[in-house]
């Protein structure tokens, strides 16, 4: 059982790796960039680490929890190569990686054992950036993500901004996950000291169109009409998540940390949220 009263060293402080601050009980350290970026993670309780200041990420590393969440670039995964090096310093290292790395399974369940069949070059990324913090951390976690959604980013906020469109392609589905549920995981996986490739993600995989008529059930309002995926009108980038349809399984985590998620599908974690919405405006 790990010590969570270590540090926590978010390299990539975005929407995921603050929700797992917001939970620990250590101090957790951000990598900044620019005074924007210093000024953002204190606001948000978090201390900030100049990528350039050597000696300061030395002493946040040294027995701390590292989490990497930026994604990676046609140059390779940033972490990698500014912490590379200083990687055993650290209690444990844990890199958030995609569930797009299987590629598409038709509709299939994929397990931490499923072979990577990445289709795209972020998702080819990816991989490399998994590879390359195995081969500096043998203990290194691997945790693929599928998509994550909660508080602010949401499908409300699409159907309040009149942007939310229901796209249908026959048989599709996706994974995702609550992020309040991603940074319970994240803890418990970090306590329980396992390594290896890990699945983050809720119970039901579930057709997209649904999830977002499901929102406007819960606000009152017309989910607008299905389009059918062929005649769309989507960016490349949009088209590309379709091109892929996978069941994610959690089975591993479950077994391995006793973590089990607070919102099991998109009904709980949507009705979560707007209850919480309701509260804040009461």
């Amino acid at each position: 059982m790990a010590d969570l009263t270590d540090p926590l060293f978010l390299f990539g402080p975005g929407y995921s790796a603050r929700a797992l601050a917001r939970l620990w009980p250590g101090q957790a350290y951000a990598s900044v960039r620019t005074p924007e970026k210093r000024a953002r993670v204190e606001a948000d309780g978090l201390l900030p680490i100049g990528l350039d200041d050597e000696p300061a990420l030395m002493a946040a590393l040294t027995g701390a929890h590292l989490i990497v969440s930026a994604p990676p670039g046609v140059e390779g995964c940033p972490a990698l190569s500014r912490l590379g090096h200083l990687a055993d310093l650290a209690e444990s290292v844990t890199y958030l990686s995609t569930t797009g790395v299987y590629g598409d399974r038709q509709g299939g369940w994929v397990f931490e054992w499923s072979g990577v069949s990445p289709q795209s070059e972020r998702a080819r990324q990816r991989v490399v950036a998994e590879q390359g913090w195995s081969g500096v951390r043998a203990d290194a976690r691997l945790v693929r993500l599928p998509g994550i959604y909660g508080p602010g980013r949401s499908p409300f906020e699409r159907l309040r901004q009149g942007t939310a469109r229901r796209i249908v392609k026959p048989g599709q589905v996706f994974s995702r996950i609550h992020v309040e549920d991603l940074a319970a995981g994240l803890a418990a996986l970090i306590g329980s000291r396992a390594g290896g490739v890990f699945h983050l993600c809720d119970d039901m995989a579930a057709p997209p169109q649904d999830v977002t008529a499901f929102a406007a059930r819960l606000l009152g309002i017309d989910p607008g009409p299905e389009t059918e995926f062929d005649t769309a009108p989507l960016s490349a980038m949009a088209r590309s998540f379709y091109s892929e349809c996978k069941r994610v399984s959690n089975a591993r985590l479950k077994a391995v940390t006793g973590w089990r998620p607070a919102y099991p599908t998109y009904f709980d974690g949507l009705s979560a949220i707007l209850a919480e919405e309701a509260r804040f405006k009461g």
